[in-house]
């Protein structure tokens, strides 16, 4: 089982992140932040991840070091579950609509940290929720997963749409690229020998 579990104190927050990357999309969420608790849970079931996230931050504040450090924490936590990276699809990809909303995500589990970031929200709140903390997700992940991560939501009207077809389609570019490719082997993926 590719399993990790990482945590991450600082002045401003405490996080733990475990997770299962040859999970059922099981989640258990505490982050002090409800619609961020929302697309997580998007993540683990799309993803088939099981994923617990504990985290207690400056939310007098704002939410704003919380919803990075949750990216950095769950960023970490997956690439030291994902191990050597022997016999992965490395890329995944998905379409994902939600009424009006459209969003595509692609990955490369690359070792290199690249996010292409192209969404126009139809509002900057989604209720209490600030939707330029997702980008400060997304970047927070990418650069301690050392992924390559391009995300575009094509069309929506709802914000909540929206961002929901975001990490979903998230959720389902991670379980395929994360997936065992029968035809690899325990072949790495590249061929420069290294990931």
């Amino acid at each position: 089982m590719r399993t990790a579990q990482v945590s991450r104190n600082t002045l401003e927050t405490q996080i733990t992140v475990s997770l299962s990357l040859d999970g059922t999309g099981v989640s258990k969420l505490a982050t002090g932040v409800p619609f961020l608790d929302h697309m997580l849970d998007q993540i683990a079931r799309h993803g088939l991840i099981d994923l617990d996230i504990q985290a207690k931050g400056d939310l007098h504040i704002d939410a704003h070091h919380t919803v990075e450090d949750t990216g950095i924490t769950l960023g970490q936590a997956f690439a030291r579950a994902l191990g050597d990276k022997r016999g992965i699809r490395r890329y995944g990809h998905a379409y994902v609509p939600l009424d009006e909303a459209l969003s595509r995500v692609v990955i490369d589990l690359s070792g290199r940290p690249g996010l292409e970031y192209h969404v126009d929200y139809t509002r900057a709140r989604i209720g209490e929720f600030d939707v330029d903390l997702f980008l400060e997700f997304f970047r927070g992940f990418v650069n301690h997963a050392g992924v390559t991560l391009h995300i575009d939501n094509l069309r929506g009207i709802n914000a909540h749409h929206q961002a929901e077809t975001i990490f979903k389609a998230f959720g389902r570019a991670l379980r395929m690229a994360v997936e065992a490719d029968p035809r690899m082997g325990d072949v790495l993926p590249s061929t420069k020998g290294a990931l």
